[in-house]
């Protein structure tokens, strides 16, 4: 199935002004809250505790990437994921330890936004969501709506330990990305375009599995030489 190409890659950001602000607010609290919190609990995590705790979360996401591959036809990958989460959360003991990496079982990444582009539904217009960041239409709905509905988490009935996972897994994520917002920080360039046109070229590559389609206008090597 061919993913189609649609206005929102000639013009990907029609709610630039709404999106602006949004983005304003997430980088306050950013700011104020989650980046403060995820360097303290950097300080404070071993470095094999965390490395152990990404490896549990990435563990449970390969249920949705399972799920995926499933409605995306993709059933050789399917079955290479179902195996990773298997011996991931047996021999790895609950997704601690990445062995079905050792063994050569790769990681993968798919959602329910890359389901309905695989399926051919158009991204749609750049959309910045509160507390989310960037998304697209397409992929904002899937991922608020449909996506922590695969995730193992949300099944779990004590509501203290369902949010409790949902909180580790959420600072666990912002300090694995601690370098990477410095990055973004420091650039000399807009910030805000320079999230966004990587956001969008990201998601275009993993619709089309690493093979997207030029899409018109400047490239993301472009906009970088800037």
């Amino acid at each position: 199935m061919t993913p189609s190409v649609d206005d929102g890659e000639r013009r990907p950001d029609p709610w630039e002004g709404m999106n602006r602000s949004i983005n304003s607010f997430n980088e306050k609290l950013d700011e104020a809250v989650l980046k403060p919190v995820a360097k303290g609990y950097q300080a404070i995590t071993p470095e094999p505790v965390d490395k152990g705790i990404s490896n549990f979360f990435s563990n449970l996401d390969d249920v949705t990437v399972f799920i995926n591959d499933l409605f995306q036809l993709k059933l050789i990958q399917g079955t290479s994921d179902l195996a990773r989460f298997t011996v991931n959360s047996t021999v790895g003991i609950f997704g601690l330890f990445d062995v079905a990496e050792m063994i050569g079982l790769e990681k993968h990444n798919e959602d329910f936004g890359q389901t309905l582009g695989f399926w051919g539904a158009p991204e749609g217009p750049y959309l910045v969501l509160p507390f989310f960041g960037p998304s697209t239409l397409r992929d904002g709905p899937s991922k608020v709506l449909v996506d922590w509905r695969t995730e193992p988490e949300f099944y779990v009935d004590d509501t203290a330990v369902k949010y409790g996972l949902y909180s580790l897994d959420f600072i666990d994520t912002r300090a694995d990305l601690l370098h990477a917002s410095n990055i973004v920080e420091q650039s000399s360039t807009d910030a805000y375009i320079f999230t966004r046109e990587a956001y969008l070229q990201r998601r275009r590559n993993l619709v089309y599995d690493g093979h997207p389609p030029e899409p018109e206008g400047e490239s993301m090597d472009e906009f970088l030489d800037l």
